[in-house]
């Protein structure tokens, strides 16, 4: 824990902004750029998930007054099922399996996780049977699929996790005009409103440009949360710093719930307005 990257820093900083504001999501896709070297740092966030002790600080782990890290360790926790590949795919038999154990509630605690290695390797069919488990997760139940490159990962699947990733992906660079306007928006969202037909004129016109545009955002959000406390702060987010914390996350779960939602609805203008006034009512 000495050595770690600016990127690993950042992916620990987010995590214990999620714990300590407890706005857990019910499934991650974390991309990772050195499975071996990586992986410890996932489990670091599963500790905090499945930690009686409620610890939402990674240097409070390992305390010693529960054994939930050491069984952790020792892939030997009831609570929490690891899924490989076998071969070159991940297959139906192992998902079903997963689901027939976590039909049946924890003997332990109050969450149980499920980690997908390699999820660029569910193939159709077993996405197919996973994807239930993601759009109607049960309490409690945490979802975290790791993977190299998010864009391998099948759009149905994708579309239903909060990235997250430990690739050097932090620069915001250029970001667009378009995301930067609808993101000062969001700073002040009653004049999504107000300016209803302008948005929907210049910015988002149409389906896919909006969940393009709501992808970026997510990603912009994550990575500014994670870089909030330090000293190289983008200047072009700076109209964020006036938003609580809180509200910034409460975005992030509000993309995160409503992508899936745009593929299957068919009135777009309605898809907007119930978007629009979730972002109203979170302010």
């Amino acid at each position: 824990m000495n050595d770690l990257t600016y990127v690993q820093e950042r992916f620990i900083n987010y995590i214990e902004k999620i714990m300590q504001s407890n706005k857990l999501s019910h499934s991650y896709l974390i991309e990772l750029g050195d499975f071996s070297l990586e992986f410890p740092l996932v489990l670091l966030f599963v500790k905090m998930i499945l930690c009686s002790e409620s610890v939402n600080k990674v240097t409070d782990l390992n305390c010693n007054r529960c054994n939930s890290c050491r069984l952790i360790d020792e892939n030997s926790f009831p609570d929490l099922q690891i899924i490989e590949a076998e071969g070159n795919q991940i297959k139906k038999s192992q998902l079903l399996s997963l689901k027939d154990e976590y039909q049946n509630k924890s003997l332990i605690g109050q969450r149980r996780v499920y980690i997908i290695k390699n999820a660029e390797k569910l193939n159709p069919s077993s996405a197919n049977t996973i994807l239930k488990f993601l759009e109607e997760p049960e309490e409690g139940i945490i979802a975290i699929l790791l993977t190299s490159n998010r864009y391998q990962v099948l759009d149905t699947i994708l579309s239903r996790c909060q990235v997250l990733s430990l690739l050097d992906d932090s620069d915001f660079g250029d970001i667009d005009d378009n995301v930067m306007t609808f993101m000062k928006y969001l700073a002040h969202p009653e004049d999504l409103f107000t300016r209803y037909k302008e948005i929907y004129d210049s910015i988002l016109p149409d389906k896919e440009t909006a969940k393009e545009m709501f992808f970026a955002i997510e990603k912009i959000l994550i990575n500014y949360l994670s870089t909030k406390s330090q000293e190289n702060e983008n200047s072009n987010l700076s109209f964020l710093d006036s938003v609580d914390t809180n509200i910034l996350l409460s975005y992030i779960t509000i993309i995160e719930e409503e992508i899936p939602k745009l593929v299957y609805n068919i009135n777009y203008k309605l898809w907007l307005d119930c978007i629009y006034s979730r972002f109203v009512e979170v302010k």
